[in-house]
């Protein structure tokens, strides 16, 4: 289900909000990897930086697509998805 919402965001160039932890995320997701624990994690962009964050799929929750919000990414987003 999570990743169904972050390919659809990341096709159509929608940021997204949820909560990671404690703390409410926005962020606009640019791919989908299994890290090198073998957990599934999403990275994005933080909008207003340059920065592209790491987060893990097991501390994300109530997720929102903002679909208003369209970005382009600073780097080349491949259709590839794991």
């Amino acid at each position: 289900m999570k990743s169904n919402i972050f390919i659809n965001a990341i096709i159509n160039r929608n940021s997204i909000r949820f909560l990671y932890g404690l703390n409410e995320i926005t962020v606009d997701p640019y791919f989908i990897l299994m890290n090198n624990e073998g957990k599934k994690v999403l990275y994005g962009k933080v909008p207003g930086t340059n920065e592209i964050k790491k987060y893990e799929y097991s501390k994300i929750s109530n997720i929102k697509v903002l679909t208003g919000n369209r970005f382009t990414p600073i780097l080349p987003i491949t259709p590839v998805f794991n």
